[in-house]
Order: C-alpha cells, then structure tokens, then sequence
C-alpha cells in the first residue's frame, strides 16, 4: 500500500535519465578503452625520464611534464589566495548592492570567456607589453586570469553554505571577525573550496589553446635547481601542447596517444584527490 505506483509519463522520464546515465558512462569507458589501447604501450620509463633528442635518437616527455608542474606551482601559488580572499570580501565584508553585483557579474563574464582569447591578451600584454616573451611565467599570469573565476565563486558558495549560526554564535562569544572567519568559517568551507583548487588545477592541466600564444613550446629539462627558477622564464611546452604538437606538425600519432594517457592518469588522481580531501574535511567538520 505505501509503494508509489508510477505513471506512464514517468516510467518514460525515468527510462530516459537511466538511458542517458549508461550512455554517458559507455561513452567515457569508450574514449578511455582506446586511448589505452593506443597509447599504453608507449608509456615506458624511457618516455616518461627522457626528452626528444634527435642526437641521442629518443623520445621523451620529461621536459613537458616539469613544465607543467611548474605552471600549476605558480599559477595557484598566486590564483588562490586572490580567489578565496576576494569570495571571503565579497561574502563577509561587502555590503550587498550594486557594486558586488557587478563584480559577480564580472566574474561569471570572465569565466565565459574562450581561452583562446586568453591567450591573445596574454601575448599582447604580458608577454611583448610587459617583456616576458614566451614563458612558462607568462602562460601561468594567462591562467591566473583564467581560473581565479572558478576559484572564487567555488569558494562563495562553499561560504554560503555555512549556517549563519556559526557566525553568530562565535561573535556573541566575543571573537573577532576575522578571528571567526579564519577559525570557524573557512575550515566549515574547506570542502568547497578544495573543490574549487582542483578543478582549477584539472583545467590548467587540460589547457592548450592559451599556452599556444604565450607559453611556448619548448622541451628541455632545466639545469640544476636554480635552472627551475630560470625556466620560469623561458619558453615550455605543457603535455596538452606537446600533445597537440605531435598529433599535428609531427605526425607522431603514438606519442600523442601516449601523452593521453598520461593527461588522463593525471585527471583521475585528480579527482580521486578530490573525493579524498573533501571526505576528510567532511569527517573533521562534523567532529
């Protein structure tokens, strides 16, 4: 007697939502099984630990991915104290008018906008207006302007879901409000804003189109520690270039799979990464 008795229109709808569930799966499992098939094989030491040098006869990715690494480090280095704290202003000091709704709308603007024109106003302004040239420090300044978007209105929502009875409760007991959000407000958030980092750090990691005009592509492996540092510098090529470097001007299809299966080693740790940080911080929330 208590089993809802469903209607044809809903059998139908829900017929329809597992349809396109599997779909989707199917279709993620497909992309997955290929590029595997295509490119495991090429996944060797050798290609991981090397760089492509005609003279030694070898083919390597090394080079590529230090230079990832390195953009990542100084992109949300910068990206994400300038994205919480501006979510943190824009949700516990702003008072709510006109202007806080033009910066909202700014940023939900900013975050529509194509990367490939990212990275023409990279080229332009970092890179010849500022003299940096092609540079890893100039695709990471492109980026920076390319996922604070996603960091701060991640972090404003993770902020909106606090109850405001923490807020409340913490400056009727005489804490400050800095001291409140700093002890109380963001560790509640700390789920959200994770979430919000590491799809900024998926999107970086995926990025080609804007790297293309402003980081370069180069190769080479720094020398020594303090070459890490000049390598900022210095024109690099990320995997997602280097991928689409091999699969076009090239012709080296193999590399190219290999590559893929890299990018997508990496997007999985990343969500695994995710999944881990936010159930941690749940756990340490409720407790």
């Amino acid at each position: 007697m208590t089993k809802k008795r469903l209607r044809p229109g809903e059998i139908l709808l829900y017929g329809f939502i597992y349809l396109s569930s599997l779909f989707a799966i199917l279709f993620l499992l497909f992309i997955i099984l290929y590029v595997l098939k295509r490119g495991l094989g090429r996944v060797t030491p050798e290609f991981l630990t090397t760089v492509t040098s005609v003279r030694k006869n070898t083919v390597g990715i090394a080079g590529n991915i230090v230079n990832t690494i390195l953009i990542i480090l100084t992109t949300m280095l910068i990206a994400t104290p300038i994205g919480v704290g501006a979510a943190i202003y824009l949700n516990e000091y702003a008072r709510p008018g006109k202007l806080v709704s033009v910066i909202e709308f700014t940023t939900e603007v900013l975050a529509g906008i194509p990367s490939i024109i990212f990275g023409l106003f990279g080229m332009l302004f970092f890179g010849e207006t500022l003299g940096l040239g092609y540079s890893l420090m100039t695709g990471a300044l492109t980026l920076i302007l390319m996922v604070l978007p996603l960091i701060t209105r991640n972090t404003q929502e993770a902020l909106k879901t606090v109850p405001d009875g923490y807020r409340n409760g913490a400056i009727g007991l005489g804490a400050g409000k800095w001291y409140m959000i700093r002890t109380i407000l963001i560790p509640s958030a700390m789920p959200g804003i994770i979430t919000g980092v590491i799809l900024a750090i998926g999107r970086i990691v995926g990025e080609s189109a804007a790297l293309l005009f402003t980081a370069g592509a180069a190769k080479m492996l720094p020398k020594g520690f303090l070459g890490i540092f000049e390598k900022l510098f210095q024109s690099g090529g990320t995997l997602t270039i280097q991928l689409y470097l091999s699969a076009t001007s090239e012709g080296d299809f193999d590399s190219a799979f290999g590559i893929a299966v890299v990018l997508l080693v990496i997007v999985l740790l990343i969500n695994l990464a995710t999944k881990a940080l936010t159930k941690r911080f749940d756990v340490q929330t409720r407790q």
